[in-house]
């Protein structure tokens, strides 16, 4: 696993296809911490919904 993961909220397009949009960014905390994640928001998913993806430069849109 890589030292941070991506926050995306997933969005449907008007093709139908659910496509992922970078909202923010999630850090694990140090070990013996008592929390496991910080994340970092950028922007308000609308829909309240957050996935979070590993990085990938190959694939922008998270899926």
């Amino acid at each position: 696993m890589s030292n941070y993961l991506r926050v995306t909220t997933p969005v449907e397009g008007s093709d139908g296809k659910t496509r992922f949009h970078n909202v923010g960014v999630a850090f694990p905390q140090r070990e013996g911490s008592r929390s496991k994640m910080k994340i970092k928001l950028h922007s308000l998913p609308i829909n309240g919904e957050l996935v979070l993806f590993e990085p990938n430069t190959s694939d922008d849109d998270g899926g």
